[in-house]
């Protein structure tokens, strides 16, 4: 079972914290991890695209002129799909993009993702992210203190209200709570910062 310093918001180490290596230290299985990315894409799609054939398109009830004796090709109707305002001949029409994954490989995912994190050393635990009141600039200097530049995924055990207005102005900043963690959301970041309770929560959640 691997151990990591809970650092405070001034970016200084306090106690150890055991990371269970269950989640923390997986062999990392990126068929599953794969698999479980593009379910969550493919889930996210409406597939309320919808495009109008040649029998819904409104007007061309009239053949355009005579059959035969013009010098020109036949035509049925002005709707037909080579003509401008034509029907669409292979164009989306609303579908579901719904995956399914069993629950065991969608766990198997995550803690292969959190397993990454912790590996590459992207993963920061902060003793508690208890701000008297919102303020955007301390949220800043604590990332600044914590070393984390680019992309940070947040993830609270409850809801904070000062911590979550703290940072919603910052770019490349989200807050998410732990028990909503997800593949897409922890590739997509480049660091994972999360609370002692909130590792602690995760541990006993995801097994």
């Amino acid at each position: 079972m691997a151990e990591i310093k809970v650092r405070n918001r001034d970016g200084s180490e306090g106690a150890s914290l055991k990371l269970d290596a269950h989640l923390f230290e997986v062999e990392v299985n990126e068929a599953v991890l794969h698999q479980a990315l593009v379910r969550q894409l493919a889930n996210a799609r409406q597939g309320n695209a919808d495009t109008l054939t040649r029998a819904e398109v409104r007007g061309g009830g009239r053949k355009p002129y005579r059959q035969k004796g013009t010098g020109r090709a036949r035509q049925g109707s002005i709707r037909a799909p080579h003509y401008a305002g034509g029907g669409i001949v292979f164009g989306p029409h609303p579908r579901l993009y719904y995956q399914e994954m069993p629950r065991k490989q969608r766990r198997l995912a995550l803690r292969s993702a959190l397993s990454i994190k912790a590996r590459d050393g992207r993963l920061l635990v902060v003793d508690n992210l208890d701000f008297e009141e919102p303020k955007t600039r301390e949220f800043a200097a604590m990332l600044d203190g914590l070393g984390a530049a680019g992309r940070v995924l947040v993830a609270l055990e409850n809801h904070n209200v000062t911590a979550e207005k703290s940072a919603r102005n910052l770019p490349g900043i989200k807050v998410i709570l732990t028990r909503n963690l997800n593949v897409r959301d922890l590739l997509d970041h480049d660091w994972l910062l999360l609370t002692r309770a909130g590792v602690e929560q995760l541990q006993e959640v995801i097994k």
